[in-house]
């Protein structure tokens, strides 16, 4: 009697959990309990290689009804873009959420080869960037879409620091040249017509003669530097001859190849998104002898410091390794995880702010995510 008192017990318990979940599901799908969202969407760079860039992916998702549930048919995609360069992109079909807040973490690749494209958006902007993360998922069992979104503005300064009234003098190892040879009183420089191959940096120096004799400048070099990657060099050969006394206005190009920039995105990433810029120039001089001495042009090299957070998260990223996956929270929040992608795998930031309802880009070349940065909609957990 007492094992047929069980049974009936048990079964009344399995029929109850089915008229729950039943109903859940039903009320779900007419609006009396609310439909999950995503709340928030956080990304960080994770490990860094030749060829690809980790983003590690955090979003959290709330889930108002007392049960996990799954939703066939809910679709979502995400997107990481720079000026509308998109950088990654996936999707997934089929998520699963469980009841209350959750966040899902995942890892996406992108190609460094889409940096070089950011960059000319960059430059042409101003040196300004805007980081988008779009994240959106449509819940067609309930003909609703959800979505969040993040935008970041991203300032540098690369050749702001160039631009000085100091005299600089310019001397020579030669002992038949006057020391100095020449003043430096002015330098300034601006951005070229930036296209997908180069990135001119357009140089002035105002050259002042403090000798009796006049100077003839036969050639002007340089070779420019971000973080030990050498990214541009060349020459001038056109001749400015510089009177006594006189000052003599000297222009040149310096000019980035772009094909070299993914290479200095990896070592912006490694050293935590800084970058030490270097040019370094030199002149040849025909004195009045007739000697043609070489001037390595010390006082002009230029140097500066450039520093990013894309993500406005480097702080935690650095403080927590490559951000490689999800720390549970302490209110007892769920925490799943999803690696979906294979792959080993930096101015000042302006404001930061939440937008809704922002579609992905559908700009080719972006990474795509086989797994899915939503892949926690609306499934019962443990289905």
């Amino acid at each position: 009697m007492l094992r047929g008192l069980l049974a009936s017990r048990s079964r009344t318990v399995g029929v109850l959990l089915v008229v729950l979940t039943a109903g859940t599901g039903g009320a779900l799908l007419t609006g009396v309990v609310g439909a999950p969202g995503v709340t928030d969407v956080e990304n960080r760079f994770g490990a860094v290689n030749d060829s690809r860039t980790v983003v590690h992916t955090d979003l959290h998702l709330h889930n108002p009804n007392p049960v996990g549930v799954r939703l066939g048919g809910t679709t979502a995609n995400y997107t990481v873009a720079m000026n509308d360069v998109a950088l990654a992109r996936g999707g997934t079909s089929g998520v699963a959420l469980p009841a209350g807040n959750s966040t899902t973490s995942l890892s996406t690749t992108m190609d460094n080869e889409r940096i070089p494209a950011w960059w000319v958006s960059h430059v042409r902007a101003d040196e300004t960037t805007t980081v988008s993360v779009d994240a959106r998922a449509r819940l067609s069992s309930v003909g609703r879409s959800v979505s969040a979104s993040r935008e970041r503005t991203v300032e540098t300064d690369v050749i702001g620091q160039f631009r000085s009234t100091e005299d600089r003098p310019v001397r020579s190892d030669s002992p038949l040249a006057p020391d100095p040879v020449l003043v430096v009183r002015e330098t300034d420089a601006a951005w070229g017509e930036v296209t997908a191959e180069r990135t001119p940096i357009d140089t002035r120096f105002v050259v002042y003669n403090p000798n009796s004799s006049p100077y003839v400048l036969t050639e002007i070099g340089y070779e420019m530097t971000m973080n030990d990657v050498e990214v541009g060099s060349g020459s001038t050969e056109r001749a400015h001859v510089i009177e006594p006394g006189a000052e003599e206005t000297v222009d040149t190009t310096t000019a980035i190849r772009n094909d070299r920039l993914d290479e200095w995105w990896v070592s912006h990433l490694e050293r935590n998104q800084v970058t030490d810029v270097r040019i370094d120039f030199y002149a040849t001089a025909e004195l009045p002898s007739g000697e043609t001495v070489r001037l390595p042009l010390d006082a002009l090299t230029y140097t500066t410091t450039v520093e990013t957070d894309v993500f406005g998260t480097k702080n935690a990223t650095a403080a927590g390794g490559d951000g490689g996956g999800t720390a549970g929270e302490d209110d007892g929040n769920a925490s799943t995880g999803d690696d979906s992608n294979d792959g080993d795998v930096n101015g000042t930031d302006g404001d930061e702010t939440d937008v809704n309802g922002t579609d992905g880009s559908d700009d080719d070349g972006a990474e795509r995510d086989d797994g899915g940065l939503l892949g926690a909609l609306a499934r019962p957990v443990g289905a």
